[in-house]
């Protein structure tokens, strides 16, 4: 035991950190992993990414998690079973990676794990003022650190929650360390499963630095392809462009109350289905009985009509933003970022602004999570804060549990 915690703060000392970045977000498509030197923290930090790879979860393990996934009532025993079985399929492919690498587990001073949500309940989702806000990522952080022989941090959504947050997106903490820039205030935009940005304000005022949710990124849109069409998701907007946008359909969809609050908000698959979407009453019928009743004839409109909805939300929240400067960008990442008629409406509503991937910020935009999450684990190593130093409203506080090895 003694020697870890040695190892520890020798890695807190380092004036560089070689460190495993891990997501997997709500598409539950599949492991990132970003291989991360970084040196230096705060404002002072430099990344260089020497790996990046996604491996995608094999069919049966994606049925798995969905038993478990954004439902308010589970199997609590399939619940406490796949804590483990997550843990252990992601530490099997870090093992795996790293050998693909050539990478030694020895070389890796820690690994950064998200792991799995599966469930997301902020005050505004579940309405119980005796309540917090909660949230839960399961893939045990001693599992991952005794499989690989690597300390890992884990579970950083907890100590946001602690602090007063909504657990989410805690993308806020690294986007403003690295990619802050003067004069110009920009949007780091990630359309994944939710779609969410972070504002960086051009005058740079941390008091004015925030991440919110917009709402339904891909995740309606992988649904309903599967649902429909038989597909893992909409593969270049082709399934939308054949159907026509249900206007009627899409304002009700916007009348949600969550699209009328004020950002910093967060969301998630629990309160943006599939179910909730084919349960809107218009034209007199359910649009899960339409769909039924003409034999899914209207399938292309309804894809038509929520990728509508994803852009539509994203702009409505930018435009909530007070501004600080003339020079506004927009930068892309996720795998909505590939989605072409969600960056048609996007660009179109937002004539004016510059639009750019992540990528043009030193960082591909698919790797940008698993990245940031390696940067929240080397402020939590390396970092330090002056007591009282706030950011987004928040107390600036290290995130992640620390797990040994042995």
């Amino acid at each position: 035991m003694k020697k870890h915690i040695e190892q520890l703060a020798a890695i807190a000392r380092k004036p560089a950190r070689t460190i495993l970045g891990l997501m997997s977000g709500t598409s539950l498509d599949g492991l990132d992993l970003a291989l991360c030197r970084i040196s230096g923290a705060g404002f002072q930090t430099k990344i260089t990414v020497s790996h990046f790879e996604t491996v995608p979860f094999s069919e049966h393990f994606q049925t798995e998690i969905r038993q478990i996934f954004a439902q308010k009532t589970v199997d609590f025993q399939k619940l406490v079973l796949l804590n483990v079985v997550v843990a252990e399929m992601h530490a099997t492919i870090i093992n795996d990676t790293l050998a693909r690498w050539g990478v030694s587990p020895e070389a890796v001073d820690a690994i950064a794990s998200h792991g799995q949500t599966v469930f997301h309940a902020p005050r505004q989702f579940h309405g119980l003022a005796q309540y917090p806000n909660a949230t839960l990522q399961i893939g045990d952080g001693d599992h991952l650190a005794l499989r690989t022989g690597i300390i890992t941090l884990s579970d950083f959504r907890q100590k946001h929650l602690a602090a007063g947050g909504e657990g989410a997106p805690l993308a806020l903490y690294g986007d403003y360390l690295l990619f802050s820039e003067p004069g110009e205030d920009r949007f780091l935009l990630n359309i994944g499963g939710i779609a969410n940005f972070t504002f960086l304000p051009g005058n740079g005022d941390s008091s004015r630095v925030f991440a919110t949710d917009t709402g339904p990124g891909n995740t309606l849109l992988d649904a309903a392809a599967q649902r429909y069409f038989g597909k893992p998701f909409d593969a270049d907007a082709r399934l939308a462009a054949g159907g026509t946008v249900d206007e009627n359909l899409l304002a009700q969809m916007k009348a949600h109350p969550y699209f009328s609050l004020n950002p910093p908000v967060t969301t998630g698959p629990e309160q943006f289905s599939l179910d909730w979407a084919l349960g809107i009453t218009t034209h007199g019928l359910q649009v899960a009985d339409a769909l039924a009743a003409q034999k899914n004839a209207n399938a292309a409109d309804l894809m038509a009509t929520l990728t509508r909805l994803t852009a539509d939300t994203i702009v409505d929240s930018i435009r909530k933003v007070p501004l600080t400067s003339d020079r506004k960008a927009i930068f892309l990442s996720g795998g909505g970022a590939h989605n072409p008629l969600v960056i048609a409406y996007l660009t179109e509503q937002l004539a004016g602004w510059e639009f750019s991937p992540m990528a043009d910020l030193g960082v591909d935009g698919d790797a940008k999570e698993a990245v940031l999450f390696a940067i929240l684990a080397n402020e939590t190593l390396a970092g330090t804060v002056e007591d009282g130093a706030t950011l987004g409203g928040l107390p600036l506080v290290g995130m992640g549990k620390i797990s040994l090895p042995g």
